[in-house]
């Protein structure tokens, strides 16, 4: 195997395990506010499904954007290459690939995410068990990171490893700001207002 595709593996997997967190936060931050504010619940869901970058897949689908669809879209919908089921898969054959650059405890625990998972997600989960779900996914992503931080030397194979998931987490944190400041916020005017701050 050469170092350019070991890198590249290790590089996306945990870019994929990244994005996989990432939008889990993101369903249970517009589970909350859909909680809370009911009167405009579809708009919480479609601000979610625009930072995902996922509007446009999500409206070819569907034609109104409620919790139960935004949530089986995000979580498991094969459809859509950034559901959770297909990032995670994404991410357990990046470390298929990289394998020997691994350390046993780093590759069972994403072999063992993907399997968790993918039973967690063989049905459409319904709306009482969405925070239940959410809570797993990121701990199995947390179980990944834990042993890749226990594990792994110091080396190239870990910095390839952080910077995939620097740079997913970047790219998330200016899609989010994005979303905030371009689209759900009215005006320039009220940036650093009350409703800047909600």
């Amino acid at each position: 195997m050469t170092l350019g595709k070991t890198a590249g593996g290790l590089y996306w997997m945990f870019r994929y395990l990244e994005r996989s967190e990432n939008t889990t936060r993101l369903l249970d931050a517009g589970f909350r506010m859909s909680l809370t504010r009911s009167a405009s619940a579809q708009n919480e869901w479609r601000s979610v499904l625009e930072t995902t970058s996922a509007t446009q897949a999500f409206s070819e689908r569907h034609e109104e954007a409620d919790l139960l669809k935004v949530v089986d879209f995000l979580l498991r919908d094969r459809s859509n290459p950034s559901s959770i089921l297909s990032v995670m898969e994404a991410a357990r054959e990046n470390a298929r690939m990289s394998r020997t650059a691994l350390t046993r405890e780093v590759w069972e625990a994403i072999n063992e995410a993907w399997i968790q998972l993918k039973a967690l997600l063989t049905r459409p989960i319904p709306e009482r068990d969405v925070p239940e779900v959410l809570s797993a996914i990121r701990q199995q992503g947390s179980l990944v990171r834990g042993a890749l931080h226990g594990t792994m030397l110091r080396n190239d194979v870990y910095n390839f490893s952080r910077i995939g998931t620097f740079i997913e987490r970047a790219d998330s944190t200016a899609r989010i700001l994005d979303v905030k400041y371009y689209l759900l916020l009215p005006s320039i005017s009220l940036v650093g207002s009350a409703m800047d701050t909600t």
